[in-house]
């Protein structure tokens, strides 16, 4: 039988119908079924066949009591209650409800995930498929990081393993928001970068159409004061000069300057191999590669230094990798050992390296910005301004250069003809504007 029931809001109805038009050659016709909420119609196959002939219209159910009739009649009512059962839980999960949505929920493709955590954690599984492809092992870490924490936030603060998307809300964000910051103790940087991700899961739940609104449209978060750290020019006098007598630390050194004086990221210089070199008419050395990171073109001219360290490890060499690169843990560990042997009295990490090319190697020598831009394999230029801050140095340099350039073309009028004018104003008469 049809079966409706009706709410403030919704008038719901389910049936099922036979396909005359496609009849097999077994003489069945495929089962139907058809969803109405509202004035929205979904229509699915049941995937079962049925005699046309034991098919009541009225009654929605095969007529007879052979056991195959009885089989379907009772796969029918199961199905019946399944959608009821669907229609019931979207409903109460998530507040609103469609005729597509009870559909994909029967057929199980692309059924939606409904709640916080389980979206989540569907969305770093598909994640991790395309790590190594278009997508960075680390960030998908850092998503780990960020869904520990998230469940953590759910568990104390809701007393649930996980929550229904619909309460996904301003109040929610806004509550763990202090939770990152008051509980864990997390800083301004580490706070707005789990709100970032958090705002992913909203975006992927807005896509889908699993919530109908944005929770993040009148949240306005504290963001951190981007600080782009790079090395004052005595700072790298210091670790390119001072005698480095561990050889792997004299690794980690030389490494560190070769990015320095050409901006390439720790993750490219993984990947560097002899086929990125080449050479110009002039004799000139060239490194050029596609960044892994926004599969941007990179074209860089490398100066003496690079040359020598190049050179200096061409015999270290077992494949074709120009670098028998540490790894990062190696890296993030000697480091901090390497700014105490030179006397920098700072934490020091490897990716300052490519804020140093930004800043001491290129801009603050009057390399234009655009230039810039080209050989740190970025889209657009607002993220090279970002990395390359400028020095007082620079602005120092830039100045003069403006004096020397200006320094004949204006001239002041000459003081002794001057001194009369000045005598004859009256201040605060205002006589000296009649003159």
């Amino acid at each position: 039988m049809k079966k409706e029931c009706s709410t403030t809001y919704n008038t719901f109805a389910v049936l099922f119908y036979i396909n005359r038009q496609k009849v097999k050659k077994n003489g069945l016709c495929p089962l139907m079924g058809r969803i109405s909420i509202n004035t929205e119609v979904a229509q699915f196959s049941t995937k079962m066949e049925v005699q046309p002939e034991l098919w009541d219209a009225k009654k929605y159910r095969l007529t007879g009591k052979s056991r195959i009739a009885k089989e379907v009649n009772v796969k029918i009512d199961r199905l019946e209650e399944e959608i009821h059962r669907h229609y019931r839980e979207i409903l109460d999960e998530q507040g609103y409800i469609t005729a597509e949505l009870v559909k994909n929920a029967v057929n199980g493709v692309g059924q939606y995930k409904r709640k916080l955590l389980e979206l989540y954690r569907e969305y770093m599984e598909e994640y991790a498929k395309r790590v190594g492809i278009n997508r960075a092992y680390g960030t998908l870490k850092a998503h780990k990081a960020s869904y520990k924490t998230l469940q953590k936030f759910i568990h104390d603060c809701y007393g649930a393993e996980d929550i229904p998307l619909k309460q996904l809300d301003y109040a929610f964000i806004e509550k763990y928001d202090n939770f990152l910051r008051t509980d864990m103790g997390y800083s301004i940087a580490t706070v707005e970068g789990y709100i970032i991700k958090l705002k992913t899961m909203t975006r992927t739940a807005l896509a889908q159409g699993t919530i109908r609104y944005n929770p993040f449209a009148s949240f306005i978060p504290e963001k951190a004061l981007r600080k782009h750290r790079h090395l004052t020019m005595d700072e790298l006098q210091k670790l390119m000069h001072t005698p480095v007598p561990n050889g792997f630390l004299c690794l980690v050194r030389d490494m560190f300057i070769f990015s320095t004086f050409t901006g390439i990221s720790y993750i490219d210089m993984c990947n560097l191999n002899t086929s990125n070199l080449s050479k110009d008419g002039k004799g000139n050395l060239w490194i050029k590669f596609k960044r892994q990171k926004t599969k941007s073109e990179c074209a860089i001219r490398l100066l003496d230094i690079p040359r020598r360290i190049l050179e200096k490890y061409e015999g270290e060499r077992t494949s074709d990798r120009l670098f028998n690169m540490p790894c990062r843990s190696a890296l993030t560990n000697n480091m901090p050992k390497l700014a105490k042997l030179c006397g920098i009295e700072r934490r020091l990490t490897y990716h300052m390296a490519r804020h140093n090319f930004g800043t001491l190697i290129t801009l603050s020598q009057g390399v234009p910005l655009e230039t810039v831009c080209q050989m740190m394999g970025h889209k657009n230029m607002r993220t090279t301004q970002i990395y390359s801050r400028l020095t007082h140095q620079k602005v120092d340099e830039d100045v003069k250069k403006l004096t020397q350039r200006i320094g004949n073309k204006f001239r002041m009028p000459e003081w002794n003809k001057d001194r009369e004018n000045i005598k004859n104003i009256h201040y605060g008469t205002g006589n000296h504007y009649n003159q």
